[in-house]
């Protein structure tokens, strides 16, 4: 199947596009829009954390669990909105951690390309999502797409850091050779939990040393 997706991606995944499970995705995703669901990211938006971060560049992974559901929110990108679109709560923790972390003054727009440009695979496990039904698209076979994508990290890179923030995402870190990468984990920033071990985790910081350490650029988690 000719899936458009980043060049450096599509090398590293091309068997996972001719498997079942991912004809089955795009089967799935064709019949609902063919019966008027609304879906989101759009279409040409699915495969944006790809697109930013390329397979060559690639030094930390932040994963999240699915697009946001409302208008105009998911692009592609966990965690991020698109400028001129309300921060959601789990995000403005996030920057309250980084204020507190490195001092970055809290940004007015949501959007995170900025990171994702230096490096940062910003991956939802799952990459689309019915509107306003959280976690509809969970079983589709995505986590089966996404899992694959950690394992292909793990493989054929080195020295990644993966943020695993919550219990969700602390479950891919079977997926994860740790003798060759860093997992610094910590609850999930939601309200819900933020308040649980996710403020204090100087995750950003903590990075960049690891970076440091290997010899590579740390990221600039400033926004402006």
């Amino acid at each position: 199947m000719d899936v458009k997706i980043e060049q450096s991606w599509k090398k590293v995944l091309a068997e996972e596009f001719a498997k079942p499970y991912f004809e089955q995705i795009v089967y799935h995703l064709k019949t609902e829009r063919a019966a008027g669901r609304i879906i989101y990211p759009s279409g040409s938006l699915i495969f944006n954390a790809f697109e930013h971060t390329t397979f060559d560049k690639l030094k930390v992974v932040i994963l999240g669990q699915d697009p946001y559901h409302g208008p105009s929110q998911a692009h592609g990108l966990s965690f991020s909105v698109p400028d001129g679109i309300a921060i959601p709560p789990s995000l403005g923790n996030i920057y309250k951690e980084l204020k507190n972390d490195i001092g970055m003054p809290i940004p007015q727009s949501g959007n995170l390309s900025a990171w994702a440009h230096q490096g940062v695979l910003l991956l939802n496990a799952v990459l689309s999502v019915r509107a306003n039904e959280p976690a509809s698209h969970a079983k589709i076979g995505w986590m089966n797409f996404t899992d694959a994508v950690i394992q292909k990290i793990s493989t054929e890179k080195k020295g990644i850091i993966f943020l695993l923030w919550g219990k969700f995402a602390q479950e891919k870190a079977a997926l994860i050779d740790v003798t060759k990468h860093h997992i610094l984990t910590a609850a999930h920033p939601s309200p819900f939990s933020a308040d649980k071990g996710f403020f204090g985790c100087k995750h950003f910081s903590k990075t960049n040393a690891l970076l440091v350490q290997q010899g590579k650029d740390p990221i600039n988690w400033i926004l402006s």
